[in-house]
């Protein structure tokens, strides 16, 4: 089966579920009055969203790659501010782990498919 939008890859779905746990941890009253760590944290999830649609409208695999790589780093920016939340006392333990999963799940998606890519050089 051929993936002919954004919206059909999987880690992309991921990464739009990872974001609306971000926003919905960042409604927490402390959380939310943190403005620094809330709009970093925000951006990184936002990011991950935004590199896995910007690369598959890449001209090449290599180029969508090379998107692919900045949308793992940013899941893992997501789960580095997830710890300062959770030392700050925003988000407890229950939140931080569902959040971190959620991060990690998004982030074996995206090399899953680095590595298809990888793979199969004739995928577009």
């Amino acid at each position: 089966m051929e993936i002919t939008s954004f919206e059909e890859v999987n880690s992309w779905k991921q990464a739009r579920r990872l974001t609306n746990e971000i926003y919905n941890l960042t409604k927490n009253q402390s959380f939310f009055k943190d403005f620094g760590l809330r709009d970093q944290i925000q951006r990184a999830s936002i990011s991950t969203m935004a590199n896995i649609a910007e690369g598959f409208d890449g001209r090449t695999d290599r180029q969508f790659s090379s998107f692919l790589g900045y949308a793992y780093r940013s899941a893992t920016e997501v789960q580095s501010h997830l710890y300062v939340a959770l030392d700050q006392g925003y988000i407890d333990e229950e939140m931080f782990k569902k959040a971190y999963e959620s991060a990690e799940e998004t982030k074996r998606l995206i090399n899953g498919f680095l590595q298809y890519l990888d793979d199969d050089k004739d995928v577009r």
